[in-house]
């Protein structure tokens, strides 16, 4: 069972072979089913650091340990990076990545279902996630548990008015246990955000509306955990918000911030090969890092 992470406990570098075989994993996964390629890559270390970091205090074997903390993946468009690394932590089989992820029996959908273990509820219309975390930390409040609420949001998300008045009850009520994460990776489904619907200063914005705020790297698990110890370790009374800047696509080059890979399947083989050598590359390296 992962236990509250203390300011000073830093997982950080010890993860990243983990993760790169991760990323390597899924996408073999959607190679094989479909999914959400560029979208989990760019989620994928915020999904470590939160899961394999110990910062959720989870139990995969009693996924319904009443004080376990809640996580809400709002962007559910990236369900393979969150499957693989639930299956990664155990709460259901390996196997399942291949042979029930949409196909079969589907107990793996296209997008996350409360029925899954270690699932907290149904998503992928966007704009609803932090709606749901707020009404879980205003719950967890009334009853004086410690249990934390976590929500990963996509940055085109924050354009749905839905978003922002959550925001402003989350204020309202003094949502200390509520830790909202947006995947700030300038890019919606069809382009980049800056360009249908101006998101900046999106930071700034969500100050004025009485979040604590902090920034990172998104792909870096150091930086990660140090703003999760940060905003964990904080005694300030409001809702607090990590705005992690990511790239969409990490880790395989001609995918790197380009729309187009939102919803494009990966089916040229040279591009295929390509993909898998730069993750082997990566991987490989971060092998090394690990052991250095």
């Amino acid at each position: 069972m992962n236990v509250r992470m203390e300011k000073e406990d830093y997982a950080g570098s010890s993860l990243i072979p983990r993760t790169a075989e991760l990323r390597r994993l899924i996408l073999e996964i959607c190679l094989a089913n479909g999914g959400h390629l560029a979208s989990s890559f760019s989620c994928l270390e915020i999904l470590v650091s939160l899961y394999q970091g110990g910062i959720l205090r989870i139990n995969p074997q009693n996924p319904d340990w009443p004080e376990r903390d809640r996580f809400v993946l709002s962007k559910g468009h990236a369900e393979t990076a969150l499957y693989a690394v639930l299956a990664d932590c155990g709460f259901f089989p390996r196997q399942w990545l291949f042979s029930n992820y949409r196909q079969g029996d589907c107990r793996l959908g296209g997008h996350p279902d409360h029925k899954i273990a270690g699932v907290e509820v149904s998503t992928g219309a966007l704009g609803h996630g932090l709606g749901l975390a707020v009404g879980m930390a205003m719950a967890a409040k009334a009853k004086l548990s410690q249990r934390r609420i976590f929500v990963l949001m996509g940055d085109a998300e924050c354009t749905e008015g839905s978003v922002w008045e959550a925001a402003m009850l989350a204020a309202r009520q003094q949502l200390s246990n509520l830790v909202a994460i947006i995947d700030r990776n300038r890019i919606g489904s069809i382009d980049y955000t800056e360009n249908y619907t101006k998101l900046e200063p999106l930071a700034a914005k969500w100050v004025a509306f009485g979040w604590h705020v902090v920034q990172c790297d998104g792909h870096d698990l150091d930086q990660l955990g140090r703003c999760f110890g940060q905003l964990l370790t904080s005694r300030i009374d409001s809702p607090k918000l990590l705005l992690a800047h990511t790239v969409k696509g990490r880790g395989i080059s001609f995918m790197e911030n380009d729309p187009i890979w939102h919803v494009k399947p990966l089916k040229r083989k040279d591009q295929i090969e390509e993909a898998r050598r730069q993750l082997q590359f990566q991987a490989e390296g971060a092998c090394f890092h690990g052991h250095a």
